[in-house]
């Protein structure tokens, strides 16, 4: 069975797995090798796709489909969120080179598998609280919710994207440097990281509106 007839097939994503362990899958960039990467988070493994694949790119394959991002390579998220950045809209093959060189900088500085060194910069950037406002009488009033496990991905990614794109504001350092820094950072829990300090912001904040 080939890669593309099991993108034909309705599969779940638990037997897309098995289906893709039974090929000779290509390396990321022809570089890393994702089916080594753990998630440790047992909240956001079923909705981080780590399916080895060697071009992040679709082609809109799920746009305007319910819940199909899940599907979307992780790769191909963040490229995807570096495009709702103001100095990247629209411009995907720029933001597609901007992702591979942080890549390359982040196994350069770590020797560590860069996808994994993003997959790690997601859990500790995803907020587990967020606030609400709810309306009582015409009064506004904060209130703490959980956040499902698919928009905490998204969460995290945004806030990624967007502290790589503030870090490069009057800055030598070129968007894939800040962008490879902002991940390990965030990677290693670190508090100038964008990301973990939104995170713990948020989370702040719901805690005061229980």
């Amino acid at each position: 069975m080939t890669e593309e007839e099991i993108e034909e097939q309705e599969t779940t994503g638990s037997d897309r797995e098995r289906l893709y362990e039974s090929l000779d899958m290509p390396l990321l960039f022809g570089k890393y090798d994702m089916k080594e990467v753990e998630v440790t988070d047992p909240g956001l493994e079923k909705y981080m796709d780590l399916l080895p694949i060697l071009l992040p790119h679709s082609g809109g394959t799920h746009a305007n489909k319910r819940f199909k991002k899940e599907e979307v390579s992780i790769i191909e998220r963040l490229i995807n969120h570096m495009m709702r950045t103001q100095d990247f809209t629209g411009k995907k093959l720029k933001s597609y080179n901007v992702v591979r060189d942080a890549l390359d900088i982040i196994y350069e500085r770590t020797e560590k598998n860069p996808v994994q060194v993003l997959v790690d910069a997601i859990e500790n950037s995803a907020p587990r609280e967020e606030t609400t406002q709810i309306t009582y009488g015409g009064i506004s009033v904060p209130k703490a919710v959980d956040v499902s496990p698919c928009r905490r991905i998204s969460l995290a990614l945004s806030k990624i994207s967007q502290g790589a794109v503030k870090a490069s504001y009057k800055n030598k350092k070129d968007i894939s440097t800040c962008l490879a820094e902002e991940l390990i950072m965030a990677s290693r829990k670190d508090r100038n990281s964008f990301g973990v300090s939104k995170k713990e912001e948020t989370e702040r904040m719901a805690a005061s509106a229980r």
